[in-house]
């Protein structure tokens, strides 16, 4: 199982199978990365000019969302360990391992209930492999990293944290219902 520097576990074997299309592909197959920061990696924009900004693991006419990590069925030229600048987080705000959804309280300093849950690390050195994130939920979160759970575990959320997802569910309704200010605010006069 993949690790952190630390040495926990990371709840997968392979990152790589946990992910969708690179966060640069544009729905028309180029690659926005070469086209937003040329400065960073001179030569991988210049060849990603030559081929109109083409990304290479997207084969030409293929749709971007088609777009795989396997070697076999790859289209293109590449997978997505093959590019050095690939990148994929996770849009879904719900856990991955027990399907908790996100419940957010504007202005509020609340801790979330979903965190980013890092896929890779750095792998040698200074040199860091690609961006490969999901969300879980804190309690998930903390079960992947302090024991051999995995992230494709097929699991209930847990109590604490249907709780918790219900307490924000009541505030959120009773924030949005109607009372009238006199109702509202006790004046004494």
């Amino acid at each position: 199982m993949e690790e952190t520097p630390s040495g926990t576990p990371v709840g997968v074997d392979d990152p790589y199978d946990h992910v969708g299309v690179c966060d640069h592909l544009t729905d028309e197959g180029k690659c926005r990365y070469a086209f937003e920061h040329p400065e960073h990696d001179p030569e991988f924009a210049r060849e990603r000019r030559e081929d109109d900004l083409r990304c290479p693991v997207v084969a030409e006419g293929e749709s971007p969302r088609d777009a795989t990590t396997s070697d076999e069925t790859a289209g293109g030229d590449w997978n997505w360990e093959s590019c050095p600048h690939f990148r994929c987080r996770n849009r879904d705000r719900e856990c991955v391992r027990c399907g908790l959804a996100e419940r957010r309280m504007a202005h509020s300093d609340e801790r979330p209930l979903l965190e980013e849950h890092h896929l890779s690390y750095a792998s040698t050195g200074e040199t860091p492999s690609h961006e490969i994130t999901v969300y879980l939920c804190r309690w998930c979160h903390a079960k992947v990293h302090d024991s051999w759970a995995r992230v494709t575990d097929d699991v209930n959320p847990d109590p604490e944290a249907i709780a918790e997802q219900e307490a924000r569910r009541s505030r959120e309704q009773s924030e949005a219902g109607f009372a009238s200010a006199a109702e509202r605010f006790d004046r004494e006069e």
